[in-house]
């Protein structure tokens, strides 16, 4: 079985997604062997320090792969068999818009990335980068699979389902989270503080099978993965018992729902209307995120200009998996595994019943060569499948606005999202976030 592929990385010049991806390849060098990996990235400078980065630890792990860089995708995209995707425009900046604007119009959010008015604004500037991108794919690489790690998922993923032909799969590690909320009340496994090496260990311990839209998936079931025991009845016990702010939100989904929820407060309340009663409204931390991005960035530069091949073989040691799933699944696919995989973003069809068939939705999946098989898990419970059904209507209008230009569409999504609560604080809102990222909202002109 001819496990070699052309690998196309799309946004690889980003500090956190670059060397995160690298490092999943290269814990899978055995059964990538040979394989084609090309960088992409319009940042030509980034772009290069991460090609310097993927040469040293190629020479570390004995040059398992052949890497090839360019800042024209569609110089690396003919032949490709899988194209992975994580772009974002202006991204830390963009993001602060999104969530400063909104609260100057009254608008009590969490978050503002993926849902609410700031994933509107998200969305309007990724939809069109994101299908710019597939549309290059389909023409160059019809065949390949497509990879998408951008946000907002839902909604970039139905952009893709809408508008091309291709085969996609939405990846997103928020069900680690799930483990992790779910360990801390169940006090199963003891956590080191090094996040994926304990939602692995979780994972092992703790199965946990959820559905819903990305960033808004529900626990069904929760097992003890030694012995089978169902453990939502232990979980229900010790939630209660939880100090109050812990996942209030989501112990008042469960309380009144049934469900409890598996991304935790802060994504999740980006769908729910009440979501700022039960949490602060600070916002994601800007100032760490921009920390750690230094930090990262002085670390690949420190192991890019390494010139003593007696320092490379060190570097072997360093890499860990980072519990990403795009090389698992690359791996998958080219060995027709049949493996089973906690959260897929994919279209619908009928894998949650009572939710359309169109929809995106997040479920567990069996990966094999033909793709990613969603598994059939029946119906939500009605509320929350109601809660979902407006949310997919949402997306349906946000990907509307974010292809043709549609004011209308856009307002029209901002009236129905459950933070909005007057029209003029909606058409105020959405000509501020127009006007704010106009230069990158061409589509609207």
């Amino acid at each position: 079985m001819n496990t070699q592929a052309k690998i196309v990385i799309i946004g690889a010049g980003s500090a956190s997604f670059g060397p995160a991806i690298l490092g999943d390849l290269f814990i899978q060098a055995d059964d990538l062997r040979g394989s084609e990996i090309w960088l992409v990235d319009i940042n030509a400078e980034s772009l290069d320090l991460m090609s310097r980065y993927a040469a040293r630890l190629n020479a570390a792990f004995e040059q398992p792969f052949v890497f090839c860089s360019t800042t024209d995708r569609c110089e690396a995209l003919p032949g490709a068999n899988f194209v992975i995707v994580s772009v974002a425009v202006d991204r830390l900046a963009t993001w602060k818009l999104d969530w400063q604007i909104p609260l100057k119009h009254g608008v009590r959010h969490v978050l503002g990335e993926n849902g609410g008015p700031g994933g509107l604004s998200h969305a309007l500037r990724n939809i069109p980068l994101l299908l710019s991108i597939a549309r290059d794919v389909e023409r160059l690489a019809p065949q390949a699979m497509l990879l998408n790690f951008t946000n907002p998922m839902s909604r970039l993923c139905m952009a893709l389902d809408r508008h091309t032909r291709l085969r996609f799969i939405g990846l997103c590690h928020q069900i680690g989270e799930g483990h992790h909320i779910v360990n801390r009340a169940l006090g199963l496994v003891p956590e080191t503080g090094d996040w994926w090496a304990d939602a692995r260990a979780i994972a092992q311990r703790i199965h946990i099978t959820a559905a819903g839209l990305n960033h808004f998936t529900f626990i069904l079931d929760i097992r003890d993965a030694h012995t089978g025991a169902d453990l939502y009845p232990l979980l229900r016990e010790r939630l209660a018992k939880m100090p109050m702010d812990f996942e209030l939100m989501s112990r008042r989904l469960m309380d009144v729902f049934g469900l409890f929820c598996a991304t935790g407060d802060g994504h999740a309340g980006e769908y729910i209307g009440f979501a700022a009663e039960t949490m602060a409204l600070t916002g994601y931390d800007f100032g760490r995120y921009e920390k750690r991005s230094r930090e990262q960035w002085d670390r690949i530069r420190r192991i890019a200009d390494l010139t003593d091949p007696a320092d490379w073989s060190d570097l072997k040691s360093s890499v860990q998996p980072t519990g990403e799933r795009a090389v698992p699944i690359i791996s998958a696919m080219l060995r027709d595994l049949n493996q089973y995989e906690l959260a897929v973003n994919i279209r619908n069809d009928g894998c949650i019943s009572n939710l359309p068939d169109d929809a995106i939705v997040e479920v567990p999946a069996v990966v094999n060569a033909r793709g990613a098989h969603g598994i059939h898990v029946g119906p939500l419970p009605k509320g929350l499948a109601a809660l979902m059904r407006r949310e997919v209507e949402i997306q349906e209008l946000v990907v509307e606005a974010g292809v043709n230009g549609d004011r209308n569409a856009a307002l029209q999504a901002l009236l129905l999202d459950p933070h909005i609560h007057s029209y003029a604080q909606a058409t105020h809102l959405l000509d501020d976030l127009l006007k704010a990222h106009a230069k990158y909202l061409p589509q609207f002109t």
